[in-house]
């Protein structure tokens, strides 16, 4: 069997970890699964653009952001991700903004103003669930999602060992797809030296 859908890992999740009895605990390992691989995944798949509205330097940001790719200013110029207490130097001016931070689900642009800032960023794998059984992810590297539902039930089972091996296979299938991705974004590209050479 293909894993393509929800209904389809669950199967293999089972058949994979030697565990038949877990289908009522599914939801729960595949929230922590999707928990875990946001924290570290950054693929073309997962980037996303929007326009964020901003009132006194301050915007909300998308329910699904992750971390920020690029930050364009109201005029299309590119800020600079600066530390908050920098940041905070800036006061209210007329020069345009020159940088941001992001604060909880906010993100501060400073010199404070007004406008629209256009934010390219990764957002979270969508989740699998019964009413929405497939997204981006199982249809690119299903084995990602097998592996890391292996190892939440291993670590349920309190198996080092059998958690210590899915682990490993999780992260050559990451491995796998962030070569590919790789590829995708840059394979024929030419490499640039910046800056002044002798």
């Amino acid at each position: 069997m293909i894993i393509s859908d929800y209904a389809s890992l669950l199967v293999d999740a089972g058949d994979y970890s030697g565990r038949d009895d877990v289908a009522h605990l599914f939801p729960r390992f595949l929230a922590l699964a999707e928990l875990k691989l946001n924290r570290v995944m950054r693929t073309a798949d997962m980037e996303k653009t929007a326009t964020v509205p901003l009132a006194e330097g301050e915007g909300s940001l998308p329910a699904d952001f992750v971390e920020a790719r690029q930050v364009l200013s109201p005029d299309s110029r590119a800020l600079r991700a600066l530390p908050l207490q920098e940041l905070s130097s800036h006061v209210i001016s007329d020069c345009p903004p020159i940088g941001y931070a992001i604060v909880g689900s906010a993100i501060q642009v400073r010199p404070k103003g007004g406008g629209d800032i256009r934010l390219t960023y990764y957002a979270k794998i969508p989740a699998l669930t019964p009413a929405a059984p497939s997204n981006w992810l199982i249809e690119k590297a299903p084995d990602v999602y097998l592996y890391a539902l292996v190892e939440e039930i291993a670590i349920w089972e309190r198996d080092a060992d059998k958690a210590g091996a899915a682990e490993a296979l999780k992260r050559q299938a990451m491995a796998g797809l962030g070569l590919a991705d790789e590829r995708l974004r840059w394979g024929n590209a030419e490499i640039v030296i910046g800056g002044l050479t002798p």
